[in-house]
């Protein structure tokens, strides 16, 4: 292979060895997929070159680029560096409280090295795990790429997650080091940290140190002897360090999907073909130039789409990225497209739940923006409802960006199912197509491929470069979880449902727990919400099935109203259920719609349809620590027993 040096070229071409694009339409990458991987890999720096593209003779267990080596942080961050990039800006970072800071890719390479040589103090050597719980703040990303560049398979833990949650996953991992931080600013306020990890570490003997970035500047209780302060040890560190190279299927990160109940799943990834993926649909999906284009993604570190597309995809691609560290509406609601305006951001890459939050709070508001920049939006964690895809489109985007809604995984790593930018035609809330080089189909229970205009199970069936290589330590687990399902076919279940449309395109309906058996009918709780918030006075759905004597479950609904809309005008409820009976069919038609102020939503976003199945069947509600507002229940109670729900 080539020295070190940066293997640029445009993402949004599919690059041979060569350099040139890949003959006929993007679509028969599918004609020899080895060949399209093993090009999209050439992206890459590799110090030793692989000698096989794919080895699945151990399937459900694959290994990809075999005997190739590399090391991870060296082609995020200096290879860059080493080409003449230094002075690129690597993110725009901006704090809750209005504090900024701007990180080049030297910068960011000198405080790589800096902390990658505090760890090496610590006694860490290749293969020990490393746990990280921090807000986001660059030292979010300088901790996982220094653990990269170490060969430290890293696990990173939401911010919001409690003690129990946090404690568990250092304990399955193993972790001999905790990366924390005093405290983080949310809503306006500085909210403690290291109180928590410290109840988190109590009873975890496997943790050594904990290293701790200073951010509010508070009083944290302090353990000497184990606890250490980054600005103490790393700073005093030199900032020049050569990495290694390691093989490509040493272990990067362990991911975990679990609750705060119950044992945690780790979901492991490696380091070559997680790479690939990552850069090449970063690449390829928004159709970036790293010399002209600044990119966000709006998602946490803490979950796999901040590993993809904040931290490992943008920088393999020398991209320039905005990363930010609070809530949306701190100080304002208008906090987003003020950021958007400021740094001229091209990309914005976002939730629908935050779209659809947005248009909650009206139009007006991004209206004062100068929104113009904007060049691709993109959608993750759901399925986007047409509604909100066009409500995206014409307010975030002036009514002329592609919108490219991304269907994937914590465990494929990497976009799967996308509409490319420039491609077909796009159709409000359908991914539409696998990306070239994957495979997926929707098939019925007996795994056989369902006909145009049918629903099924959302399966792949052929392996891919990111994918998840196990759940940590327990591969019975693994092979039970995602492969029983549909082991004679050797198809991987994404636990989806989804359909074809009349030409052939996917849409996805959602986990198939949230698909609701009413009446012998499978009925989609996507498909009711999408129906709900379609209609004018409705800005925010959540729909749950709830047991039912007769139909064995019965749909409710619960629904936030438009600013502006009388509630009591022509009972809105009445006039909700006969509208999805018209968008859907009366087999839809809700039994209870309840009209509430807020839903039950984590700080990542997610609605926690658990605590609304308690509602809706009469239980205690349960566990509502993981919630950004636990108020909320109590407001939905509280709405409730003022009224009556309404029933059909």
């Amino acid at each position: 292979m080539s020295p070190r040096s940066d293997h640029r070229v445009r993402p949004d071409i599919p690059p041979t060895a060569a350099g040139e694009a890949v003959p006929g339409p993007p679509g028969q990458a599918g004609d020899d997929r080895l060949a399209f991987w093993a090009r999209q890999a050439e992206r890459l720096h590799w110090d030793t070159e692989w000698t096989r593209v794919l080895d699945w003779s151990d399937a459900p267990f694959a290994r990809w680029f075999i005997g190739g080596r590399l090391n991870v942080a060296y082609n995020c961050v200096d290879r860059h560096v080493e080409a003449g990039h230094g002075d690129q800006v690597a993110f725009h970072w901006e704090g809750e409280p209005g504090d900024t800071r701007t990180i080049t890719y030297a910068d960011l390479r000198r405080e790589v090295c800096k902390a990658a040589n505090a760890l090496l103090s610590l006694g860490l050597r290749a293969g020990d795990r490393v746990a990280i719980q921090l807000p986001m703040i660059p030292e979010a990303v300088f901790a996982m790429l220094a653990c990269a560049r170490l060969g430290l398979p890293h696990s990173v833990v939401f911010g919001g997650f409690s003690p129990a949650a946090l404690q568990s996953r250092i304990e399955d991992a193993e972790a001999r080091l905790l990366i924390t931080s005093d405290g983080q600013y949310r809503r306006g306020r500085a909210e403690p940290m290291k109180a928590n990890t410290d109840e988190a570490t109590r009873n975890t003997p496997c943790v050594e140190h904990v290293l701790v970035v200073r951010r509010t500047g508070d009083d944290v209780p302090w353990t000497d002897g184990r606890d250490l302060w980054w600005h103490e040890l790393v700073n005093a560190q030199p900032d020049q360090h050569t990495p290694e190279d390691f093989d490509a299927e040493h272990p990067l990160f362990i991911l975990y999907t679990s609750g705060t109940t119950g044992r945690p799943k780790g979901i492991l990834h490696t380091s070559g073909g997680y790479l690939t993926q990552a850069a090449y649909t970063h690449g390829t999906v928004f159709s970036l130039d790293p010399d002209a284009d600044v990119y966000w993604c709006t998602a946490d570190i803490g979950w796999i789409t901040g590993h993809s597309y904040i931290v490992y995809g943008p920088l393999a691609n020398r991209t320039t990225s905005v990363m930010y560290e609070g809530t949306p509406n701190t100080p304002h609601e208008g906090r987003h497209f003020e950021i958007i305006e400021k740094y001229g951001v091209t990309v914005y890459y976002t939730a629908p739940t935050l779209i659809r939050t947005f248009m909650k709070w009206g139009e007006d508001i991004p209206a004062r923006y100068d929104l113009s920049s904007i060049g691709v939006l993109g959608s993750v964690g759901e399925p986007i409802n047409p509604e909100a895809w066009r409500w995206y489109r014409k307010h975030i985007g002036g009514d002329r960006v592609p919108v490219v809604d991304t269907w994937w995984q914590t465990e494929t790593g990497a976009v799967m199912i996308a509409p490319l930018p420039g491609g077909p035609a796009a159709k409000p809330g359908s991914a539409q197509t696998p990306l070239p080089g994957i495979s997926a189909k929707v098939v019925d229970d007996q795994g056989r491929q369902v006909g145009k205009g049918e629903s099924g199970y959302l399966v792949l069936d052929q392996p891919w470069p990111s994918m998840l290589r196990g759940v940590w330590g327990d591969d019975d687990r693994y092979r039970e979880t995602y492969w029983s399902r549909f082991a004679a076919q050797g198809y991987y279940f994404a636990g989806d449902g989804a359909r074809y449309d009349e030409d052939g395109d996917i849409w996805l309906l959602g986990r198939v727990d949230d698909v609701m058996n009413v009446s012998g009918h499978r009925i989609s709780t996507a498909e009711v919400e999408s129906a709900l918030v379609s209609h004018p006075a409705v800005a925010e759905a959540a729909v749950v099935g709830a047991s039912d004597a007769t139909t064995g479950q019965a749909i409710v609904a619960f629904v936030i109203l438009r600013g502006g809309t009388a509630r009591s005008a022509g009972d809105v409820t009445d006039v909700l259920r006969e509208h999805v009976a018209q968008e859907i069919g009366p087999i839809a038609k809700p039994r209870q719609i309840m009209v509430v102020p807020e839903l039950p939503k984590t700080r990542s976003g997610k609605i926690m349809r658990r605590l609304l199945r308690d509602v809706a069947e009469n239980r205690e509600v349960g566990d509502v620590t993981t919630l950004a507002d636990a108020s909320v229940m109590d407001l939905i109670n509280a709405g409730l027993a003022d009224r009556s729900p309404q029933a059909g």
